[in-house]
């Protein structure tokens, strides 16, 4: 099996996800095409040449309805032949639109692919696609599940309650996240991975506090979950859960061979790949489970890997997993996680990939290892070898 490598990885600024975002005049077609333009440009490579173009897209209605991957392409100029699809492992779309990508090539289906992503949450609300009166449940899932799942926020009120969670902790975490993103910031350390200038990741705050998210109202508390789950303690607020964001990512992926014949620096290979499923009423724990498999898919300890992306849903996701796996949190998110720089749902697989490949080559390290948590009970987990 040949390798499959990374030889370019762009993203956009992340912009709020609402009509005063900076990115919210831009629909999320344009958003896209903007980035594989740039990320073609970057690699100095003939778009006629990628064999497809994989998008992650999360609520694929309204504005990113009809296949918006390819609609993408041809606004950004590619050729009429080059195809195009979308993708839906919900918060995971574009990390699996990598695995395709890559598992592509390393196949031989493809030669050079794209693998991307793209949401508008402030033109495209989350959860728009379900209509009013439908179910997208079925009647036999409820067999199974009597007494119902529940949605993120009673997921993520459970986890901190079963790991015994502090709200302290979950807002010391939110705010190293903020302190981070911020430092890289202002170090310029985003400066290569953002297509374009003069704009900054529009929610990561670099005033906040411990003291100031200490003030913050717990943002999911119900009555009826509340006499259902009487052990939960309603500590998840706005400031240690993810916000709402526009953007777009997009990275370039071939044949080790490929690239090579083309003149270019591989900067990556695919190390290993594994997707997984969890409990659905907890939801965001598969990312624990996911990463003890792609760790032996790949040969590796959890020593071996030096970067670690773990997307930041919501602080207790992350701090859990920390709990089971035993990773050291100096080596999380070290560019700080979505819960500052933002959760463009079906973007940020290919988002945090594209940050995770840039902080491995500024760092020097060598194996990188980058899981989402999904709706559903799912994750996917990655490890690429930095080259």
């Amino acid at each position: 099996m040949r390798d499959a490598v990374i030889v370019e990885a762009v993203r956009t600024p992340l912009g709020k996800g609402k009509a005063n975002g900076a990115l919210h005049e831009d629909h999320p077609a344009d958003l896209l095409a903007r980035t594989l333009k740039t990320l073609v440009e970057r690699a100095g490579i003939d778009a006629a040449d990628v064999d497809d173009v994989i998008g992650g897209i999360v609520t694929q209605v309204g504005d990113q309805a009809l296949n918006l991957t390819r609609t993408a392409a041809l606004a950004a100029g590619f050729p009429e032949s080059v195809p195009a699809m979308t993708v839906d492992r919900q918060c995971g779309s574009s990390q699996q639109a990598l695995h395709i990508a890559a598992q592509g090539v390393q196949s031989g289906a493809y030669d050079i692919a794209i693998a991307c992503g793209v949401e508008s949450m402030s033109r495209v609300p989350m959860g728009a696609s379900v209509l009013p009166g439908s179910n997208p449940y079925g009647t036999m899932l409820g067999e199974r599940y009597p007494d119902g799942l529940v949605g993120q926020g009673i997921s993520a009120e459970l986890i901190a309650a079963r790991w015994g969670l502090s709200r302290e902790e979950l807002d010391a975490y939110a705010y190293e996240s903020h302190r981070r993103a911020a430092q890289a910031w202002k170090n310029g350390d985003f400066d290569r991975e953002v297509a374009w200038t003069g704009q900054r990741d529009e929610t990561v705050r670099p005033g906040t506090s411990p003291e100031v998210l200490a003030g913050l109202r717990p943002a999911y508390y119900d009555e009826r979950m509340a006499e259902r789950f009487p052990e939960i303690e309603w500590k998840i607020t706005a400031g240690n859960a993810s916000p709402i964001n526009d953007g777009a990512a997009a990275v370039l992926v071939m044949g080790a061979d490929v690239a090579g014949r083309l003149g270019l620096r591989p900067r990556a290979r695919f190390h290993a790949f594994a997707v997984t499923g969890d409990d659905p009423l907890l939801m965001l724990t598969a990312i624990i489970p996911a990463t003890g498999k792609v760790l032996r898919r790949a040969g590796l300890a959890l020593d071996d890997i030096d970067l670690f992306e773990v997307n930041e849903a919501f602080s207790p996701v992350v701090l859990a997993w920390q709990r089971e796996t035993g990773a050291d949190l100096a080596r999380v998110n070290v560019r700080g996680g979505a819960i500052a720089i933002g959760h463009p749902l079906g973007a940020s697989g290919a988002r945090i990939m594209t940050t995770l490949l840039h902080a491995l080559e500024d760092r020097g390290g060598r194996f990188g290892l980058q899981t989402m948590c999904e709706a559903g009970g799912l994750a996917n987990a990655t490890i690429v070898e930095r080259l």
